[in-house]
């Protein structure tokens, strides 16, 4: 996988629910424009100093199935198992899953289904994007392109439309929600610049993983970091932070204040269309760790089926596409149910990047080779570990009852890893990680 590939990936997975959903919810948690500005600008930098983290840890471990290869080896197979049966079950499709009811928001906005309309739009959008990565890489790859550069335009029409703005903007100050609940905040802050942490799936893929991985990762969060800055800082200039905390489709409000209702909604099939860039691009490297679980356990290899032919692990794309279908069924009910994915997915997103971040200094006393090591150690690491402990409180104090379904899915596997232990009878033994 070449360069461009890799970094246009790792954007496309980043971007998409922090423009065009999230920061409603940051707003609704903000108790002035400057505070709202300034958790957005906190996020960049715990983002930074995890980018710089993943990149000597991937470098280190250079393998397809990315943090299940390095929680293995760092932590032993038993929390290697637990962090791909949590990201198959809870984080890698409850993630697909919020991102598919952004596109469905927005769609049902534009064109009304019913009652039920933006799941069904979002079930559709995963059917299909998932049949597309079965096609092939070369073809999600490809397909990614041009849905990240949908994203970069509409984000780019945003921006210049708040820019070129003639009228009055609200005068910045306090919102009615009067403080700032910083951990609620950063719990949206952070989702939205999650996925700088999947290029690390993309290791074993890149031609020239030595310096390429660095570059995937630094360009891509710097790139990510000013698309955020600038689009949020068009949000609360144009709309105000407490009109933008009550909004469902914060572009189509923005397009449609600078623009007309018209041009808004055209931008607002424009942004539709730019969400599913981070739906395809979690689809593409979701499957990857699931893929390194069937490798390594037998009971579970209809997941380590790679097709050789069209270069994509087939068996766990499926399950994965019919885990994160089954969350959008059980996720409609709930009156937000992007948030309700959030709830679900948060505590066990923050636990195991907690032990990655760990995983650094285990590796460092192991003495084992890497291509790029960060600046600053231990410093670094040590932000980066306190700002994950911090989150995963925040996850746990701020969230309700789909945080507890997410912790349970996540216990359920250890029920499943005494039984993927067992001999499979007639197979070829394969000794699991240690």
């Amino acid at each position: 996988m070449a360069l461009l590939v890799g970094t246009v990936v790792g954007v496309g997975t980043v971007v998409g629910v922090g423009i065009f959903k999230a920061p409603a919810m940051v707003a609704a948690s903000s108790g002035s424009t400057t505070d709202f500005l300034l958790l957005w600008g906190a996020g960049a930098l715990v983002s930074f100093i995890g980018t710089l983290c993943y990149a000597e840890l991937a470098t280190t471990q250079t393998d397809a199935g990315g943090e299940y290869s390095i929680l293995t080896r760092a932590w032993g197979g038993t929390v290697g198992f637990l962090f791909a049966w949590g990201r198959l079950a809870v984080i890698q499709t409850g993630a697909i899953a919020a991102v598919a009811f952004v596109f469905g928001d927005y769609a049902q906005e534009l064109a009304p289904l019913g009652p039920f309309g933006a799941s069904i739009y979002a079930a559709t959008a995963v059917t299909l994007l998932t049949a597309v990565n079965l096609r092939g890489a070369p073809t999600g790859a490809r397909t990614q392109t041009v849905l990240t550069g949908t994203l970069v335009l509409g984000t780019a029409v945003l921006a210049a439309s708040a820019l070129l703005y003639g009228g009055t903007p609200p005068e910045p100050g306090v919102s009615s929600a009067g403080t700032t609940v910083a951990g609620m905040a950063m719990i949206f802050v952070l989702l939205t610049y999650g996925g700088w942490n999947e290029a690390a799936y993309l290791a074993g893929e890149l031609r020239d993983v030595r310096r390429g991985m660095v570059r995937v990762l630094v360009i891509g969060i710097g790139a990510v970091a000013a698309l955020y800055l600038t689009i949020n800082l068009a949000y609360v200039s144009v709309l105000g932070l407490d009109r933008l905390a009550g909004a469902s489709t914060v572009a189509i409000d923005l397009a449609g204040e600078t623009l007309g209702g018209r041009a808004g909604q055209v931008v607002g099939l424009l942004v539709a269309l730019a969400t599913l860039s981070t739906v395809n691009a979690t689809i593409f490297t979701g499957a990857r760790a699931s893929y390194a679980l069937g490798r390594d356990y037998p009971r579970f290899g209809f997941l380590g089926r790679w097709d050789g032919q069209r270069d994509t692990p087939g068996g766990a794309l499926l399950v994965q596409g019919v885990v994160a279908l089954l969350l959008i069924v059980l996720g409609t009910p709930a009156r937000d149910s992007f948030a309700a994915m959030v709830e679900f997915t948060a505590p066990v997103f923050w636990l195991f990047l907690l032990m990655t971040g760990l995983a650094l200094f285990r590796f460092r006393a192991m003495r084992l080779p890497a291509a790029f090591r960060v600046p600053f150690y231990p410093l670094t690491p040590i932000a980066f570990c306190l700002a994950c402990l911090f989150m995963l409180h925040a996850s746990l104090a701020y969230t309700g009852i789909g945080a507890l379904f997410g912790i349970l899915a996540l216990a359920a596997g250890l029920p499943a890893l005494v039984w993927a232990r067992r001999p499979v009878e007639g197979a070829r033994a394969v000794r699991p990680p240690a």
